[in-house]
């Protein structure tokens, strides 16, 4: 979701709000809840894609190479690493980085990561050139993206550069074309993701307003091998749309930038600069590729998902698992849908083969409510509030409801412009809110979906994760023993 404007004062009762639950800590709480269980399966698909691990798997030192993947670099062909990168991982990266390469060569670089996750890396820079929980472009990333620009340019046949790319690095590697202005830019980005645009959709349009996304980075570089390590948060997993691509030739042309504007911005509201820029001609004397480049795949959405779904194995469940491999629909629509599987699991012929949770991942849209009475949440929270209205018309007896939860959450910690990952709704959610007379049409309709969970007790909050590969949902239907099972049959 797109920055949110403060919004009028909340219109629900007042009332003394349960504390929002920080994973692990819920899963020790109280073990026999469904949403303990619901949590755990998440916390593992979490876990998985963790970014340090992950680079330290991919990256050895043997002898003399450095090797990632299948591809291996001699010590006797590079001086120094240059570390360079973006994104909401790319501190653990690093860190990863520099512990894996200690005493190999020396290491030099610079990355921009989003604030509170800055920390002291030896030899790297880890600048803060975002405010946490507001994913848009500011000055302090166009200052940061120059000191990338700057050492990858200045980098000799004799340094191999590693680049860092997670989700997120759209945001945290500004750098506007000539007539485009770092306003114009998050205007565009207001518009687009206020509207329903996908992150392909947004990605295509910021890639030919940059210098530095749509392969910008690679042209820039003079190093004598460019190595990519992406920690992917695209369905699909498109090189060149994962923080738009600057280290990867671009596959989009302008064209395909305007047939974007032109349905999320039918009535030209966007700054005519941004217009011109996109139909002015590409420059004839762009440079071309300066050095070779390799690519390495870290982690995706469907690894969280497999993971998630070991957890819940072994927690005894039958499980169903999807990952999404492009664009979702809105957040509404997947939460309604959920809801309805949920049910279905629920009300099943016992005596056949049961599936008791379902396990998805995936980014769904969000249709952003008028500024003057949009309220404060993120995707998932608006997903699962619509998965707790379509609860609702199944009448659930007091029974079913102590066997079922739903939750999602993303696996960056940040949903939209807030603190919180996700939600979840369980009985104890459910039966807070009909204390209160939470309005749930009213919350969906102003995407206030955070001050209504925070008010019945359905937030999901774990700080930055340092990973991102989109969102995880977890239902769970628990077997029909009683609440207060440990775990499923």
């Amino acid at each position: 979701m797109a920055d949110q404007s403060p919004p009028p004062p909340s219109t629900t009762p007042p009332s003394t709000p349960p504390p929002a639950i920080t994973p692990p800590s819920l899963v020790s709480q109280r073990p026999g809840r469904p949403a303990a269980d619901a949590i755990a399966i998440w916390q593992a698909g979490l876990n998985s894609v963790l970014a340090g691990p992950l680079v330290e798997r991919q990256l050895r030192i043997d002898g003399d190479q450095l090797c990632m993947n299948h591809h291996c670099f001699s010590r006797s062909d590079y001086d120094r690493i240059l570390v360079v990168g973006a994104g909401k991982a790319a501190t653990a990266m690093a860190a990863a980085v520099v512990r894996t390469v200690d005493g190999w060569l020396p290491v030099h670089g610079w990355i921009n990561v989003p604030a509170g996750t800055e920390r002291p890396i030896a030899g790297v820079v880890t600048h803060p050139a975002r405010p946490a929980s507001i994913n848009e472009p500011t000055d302090e990333g166009v200052v940061g993206t120059n000191k990338i620009i700057e050492l990858v340019s200045n980098a000799g046949p004799r340094d191999l550069v590693m680049t860092l790319i997670s989700g997120g690095g759209s945001a945290l590697l500004p750098l506007p074309k000539q007539g485009i202005t770092l306003q114009d830019k998050v205007s565009v980005i207001r518009q687009l993701s206020g509207n329903g645009a996908s992150i392909d959709e947004l990605n295509t349009v910021r890639k030919h307003l940059s210098d530095v996304k749509g392969g910008g980075l690679l042209r820039a570089c003079r190093g004598g091998h460019l190595v990519t390590m992406v920690l992917s948060d695209v369905l699909g997993d498109p090189i060149d749309l994962i923080a738009s691509g600057p280290t990867v030739p671009d596959t989009s042309v302008r064209n395909d930038a305007l047939r974007v504007l032109e349905r999320f911005d039918p009535d030209r509201q966007l700054p005519e600069s941004v217009y011109r820029c996109l139909r002015e001609p590409p420059s004839s004397n762009t440079p071309p590729h300066a050095c070779p480049s390799t690519v390495v795949m870290l982690g995706n959405n469907a690894l969280a998902v497999d993971e998630a779904g070991i957890q819940a194995e072994s927690l005894g469940y039958n499980h169903v698992m999807q990952s999404a491999t492009q664009s979702e629909d809105a957040a509404e629509y997947i939460g309604r849908h959920l809801a309805d599987m949920t049910v279905h699991m629920l009300r099943a012929d016992p005596s056949g083969h049961r599936t008791d949770c379902l396990i998805t991942g995936g980014e769904p849209t969000v249709q952003l409510a008028d500024v003057a009475v949009r309220g404060k949440g993120g995707r998932n929270q608006q997903l699962v509030l619509a998965a707790y209205q379509r609860l609702l018309t199944h009448e659930l007896t007091e029974d079913e409801w102590n066997r079922v939860a739903i939750l999602s959450g993303g696996t960056d910690g940040e949903d939209g412009p807030t603190d919180a990952a996700g939600a979840y709704i369980d009985a104890a959610v459910h039966t807070s809110a009909e204390d209160q007379s939470l309005d749930i049409a009213d919350s969906l309709a102003r995407n206030d979906a955070y001050r209504f969970f925070q008010a019945a007790g359905g937030l999901l909050i774990t700080g930055p994760t340092g990973t991102n590969v989109c969102d995880v949902r977890v239902a769970v239907v628990r077997p029909d023993n009683g609440p207060d099972a440990s775990s499923a049959d």
